[in-house]
């Protein structure tokens, strides 16, 4: 693969206003090329360019092509930085009138080097934000997409203005540019913000395509890359993938001297005020009781589940100098009182803490953005969780612990809704356990804390075939009536209570299959009584729920322990059932009386009750 580094662009304005400045500093300035002006982190704009493009097992040559009048300049910074004078080639324009055009500069060296290979083509006159980026993620990427070519776009700011940038639109799937609209007007109607740079990937194919686009194209307004683009993708129909920078950019065109000053200025704080550096990021996520539905979120049915503030699970993230997942000292003990101190613990907690979450969690993340063509900046942290949320007792503890490392990940990689929007987040942090840690797990969990608050899910097959994930609606929290939990102070494994009802549901057994179609009625049904505020029927939804899925699973899966708490609630005229797999009941209860006998008599049995505060989505 070979690169070509574009730098015969004129900048006019720039240069009247630089010889015109009464500041010495910019008097400095005078006659130099855009892309040898000074960028960020002391250096010349275009040394960062050099620093990352010379490296022979990416790329077997760089070219520069620059302008006749500004040559002796490059000439000059090539000897000075160990680039090859040799590949350097001079377009033999000396005014602004007599320019080529991006394009016509790119066909020059194709022409002049006989050039067949894949090639990466970059302005080197771009400002860049992020001086850590790995060109290589893009050299893979591109690599890895054989069937097409690749542009490089970030997300822009919103003070930037569409109107001077390249807009794209990218299909969220195959990765695939779908629209290219160079510099649209203020009067067109574009919703993306994803803006497109003179930055991109060719295969050798598609090299052909440019004397093409040359024959018809005249004018020097339509020999620039941004048309080209429009063009290719547009008229010529050809495959151009979109790849995600984790940085901004600004091209040193036709700018002001203020403008430049303005975005030096600008990127200068950018970095700031990323930078994680000494101040730790903690994001926060709730446990979850489902109220109605489950366990039928998986097996294609609805549920309502609300997320809970009493309990939760919180990661921190932190720039440091290599990758550290930090052991908790609770949950991943590696020092003991005694041999018989670490069989106790073992026995009641075995081995299975929270680091393994977080290494997981890790490394889909990096596939993921691998996969979908975000790059990630050359930055290491350290990761450190906490929880309160108790262990097998169908709380959602595990998917707590990794909805706050995903949050913590892109909050330090810069990704946005965009990038991972929340019913896409939700099917992520499934795969993280179901893939590679190999948990039995369904989508209702993750979904309710990625969103947070009240919220009804439908995952119908249709959906979850189409779309890879279910329906989700937010419901108001603001009205809702007092819910209670109770649990096992010293629980056991809440997986063995699913039983076979998995292999039952496989095998179409009628009555898993109808049970799974009423759990859904039943959701649809409590739904409407959120809705109308209705209390006295979502309670007694509930305790068909718990009756409907006690039939299914039979006393002896649901344990003697669990059938005392949902008795003993219904002893003080309270509904209960399980939140999740087991190991804890919840319940509704309107009367403070009751309330109070029923705490009284959990309590006198050994089981910890609480009162839910519900969170409220953001």
């Amino acid at each position: 693969m070979l690169c070509i580094i574009l730098v015969a662009g004129r900048g006019t304005q720039l240069e009247e206003d630089i010889k015109n400045s009464p500041n010495p500093e910019h008097q400095k300035l005078m006659g130099i090329p855009k892309a040898l002006l000074p960028g960020l982190g002391d250096k010349k704009i275009i040394d960062y360019w050099w620093s990352v493009l010379k490296m022979r097992h990416l790329f077997s040559d760089v070219y520069l092509v620059t302008n006749a009048d500004k040559y002796k300049h490059f000439e000059r910074w090539a000897t000075a930085n160990d680039f090859p004078v040799e590949n350097i080639i001079n377009d033999g324009t000396t005014t602004h009138s007599t320019r080529l055009g991006s394009v016509t500069d790119f066909d020059l060296v194709l022409r002049h080097k006989k050039i067949n290979d894949d090639v990466m083509v970059v302005a080197g006159d771009m400002l860049f934000e992020d001086q850590n980026f790995d060109i290589s993620q893009v050299v893979r990427y591109f690599r890895h997409k054989q069937d097409g070519n690749l542009a490089i776009y970030y997300e822009m700011e919103k003070c930037e203005n569409a109107e001077t940038r390249g807009i794209v639109e990218v299909d969220p799937e195959s990765g695939r540019i779908t629209s290219f609209t160079e510099k649209p007007s203020s009067s067109a109607v574009i919703a993306s913000r994803l803006a497109s740079v003179v930055f991109y990937c060719f295969k050798k194919e598609t090299l052909r395509t440019v004397p093409e686009y040359l024959q018809t194209h005249n004018t020097l307004e339509e020999r620039t890359f941004g048309r080209y683009m429009d063009w290719l993708i547009s008229e010529r129909a050809s495959v151009v993938y979109g790849m995600k920078l984790p940085s901004r950019f600004q091209l040193i065109g036709q700018v002001t001297l203020q403008d430049y000053v303005q975005w030096l200025e600008y990127f200068r704080n950018k970095q700031a005020t990323q930078a994680i550096g000494d101040k730790p990021f903690t994001y926060r996520a709730y446990a979850r009781v489902g109220l109605v539905g489950n366990p039928s979120d998986g097996f294609f049915g609805k549920t309502i589940s609300l997320a809970i503030e009493n309990f939760w699970a919180e990661v921190s993230i932190q720039e440091s100098r290599e990758l550290v997942l930090q052991p908790h000292p609770l949950n991943d003990p590696t020092t003991f009182g005694s041999l018989q101190d670490l069989h106790g613990i073992s026995r009641k907690e075995g081995y299975l803490g929270g680091l393994r979450l977080l290494q997981a969690t890790c490394k889909k993340f990096y596939e993921f953005c691998a996969k979908k063509g975000i790059a990630l900046h050359r930055r290491n942290f350290t990761l450190s969780y906490d929880t309160n949320i108790p262990r097998q007792v169908g709380l959602a503890g595990s998917s707590a612990i990794v909805t706050a490392t995903v949050g913590c990940l892109m909050k330090f990689y810069n990704l946005s809704e965009t990038d991972m929007p929340k019913p896409i987040r939700a099917s992520f942090i499934l795969n993280v356990e179901t893939e590679e840690l190999f948990i039995n797990a369904g989508l209702q969990d993750r979904v309710v804390q990625v969103y947070e608050g009240l919220v009804y899910m439908d995952f119908n097959r249709d959906s979850m075939s189409s779309k890879r994930h279910g329906i989700y609606e937010s419901l108001s929290t603001k009205s809702l009536p007092h819910f209670w939990l109770a649990y096992l102070s010293d629980p056991s494994d809440s997986g063995r209570i699913h039983s076979d009802v998995r292999r039952r549901y496989d095998l179409g057994d009628e009555q898993v299959v109808e049970s799974m179609q009423q759990f859904a009625q039943f959701t649809d049904d409590a739904k409407h009584a959120i809705l109308e505020e209705n209390w006295k029927e979502l309670a007694q939804i509930m305790d068909a729920n718990f009756d409907l899925r006690r039939k299914i699973y039979t006393d002896e899966c649901i344990g003697k322990k669990m059938l005392e708490m949902v008795e003993t609630a219904r002893q003080f005229s309270t509904s209960a059932k399980f939140p999740g797999s087991g190991g804890a009941v919840v319940g509704l209860c309107y009367d403070q009386t009751q309330l109070t006998q029923l705490k009284e008599a959990m309590q006198s049995r050994g089981y910890v009750v609480v009162d839910l505060v519900p969170r409220v989505n953001h």
